[in-house]
């Protein structure tokens, strides 16, 4: 009697190599949407916190700007979460929380520190958006675009925080740090919880 091994990778549809313990791709997808999904309510409650303490500040315009595109974003994938039948993530309370108390404080900190929030983010945003739209193979063309034209207004946003003085804020590369590693966490959990 002869077993099959399963330790040799596997080449299904589309090419693609695949592992033992790799998700498989339509549960891959649906960790894809719940986990953008997060991180896109995550941005809308980190500039709701930002517009509460900042309303009136010369940033305030640019906030709102990224703010309505987070919304279009946010719809969307509320949107696809519907049609895939995909759950969100169990930690949503808290990102409703931690979103806009890391809005607020930043916000607090100053103009240039709520730049520096949405520049951090906005990074790894870039680096997630990128390795997603990587993974997705033809069948999922609709989702890879979706992907990459967020991933462009991400980067956009990042680029007005750096010409909001982003850099100048106090303790910039240390803020940075701590909001990057937050960030990661927080893509790393929704993922999975």
């Amino acid at each position: 009697m002869t077993m099959k091994s399963t330790s040799h990778p596997q080449k299904p549809q589309g090419g693609k190599t695949r592992f033992p313990g790799d998700l498989e791709p339509a549960d891959l997808v649906e960790r894809m949407i719940r986990v953008d999904h997060a991180g896109e309510y995550g941005a809308r409650r980190i500039y709701e916190g930002q517009l509460a303490v900042l309303r009136r500040s010369q940033s305030a315009a640019a906030i709102r700007r990224m703010y309505e595109q987070e919304l279009k974003h946010l719809k969307h994938f509320e949107d696809l979460m519907v049609a895939r039948g995909a759950r969100p993530t169990a930690l949503q309370p808290l990102w409703h929380i931690a979103g806009f108390a890391l809005g607020a404080a930043t916000g607090l900190m100053g103009e240039r520190a709520a730049m520096a929030c949405t520049v951090a983010v906005e990074e790894v945003i870039d680096e997630h958006y990128a390795q997603q739209a990587e993974q997705l193979g033809a069948e999922e063309s609709e989702l890879k675009a979706s992907i990459e034209e967020f991933r462009q207004d991400e980067l956009a946003h990042r680029d007005a925080a750096l010409a909001q003085g982003a850099e100048q804020a106090p303790g910039y590369e240390i803020l940075s740090a701590a909001i990057k590693s937050g960030s990661r966490l927080a893509i790393w959990l929704s993922e999975r919880i």
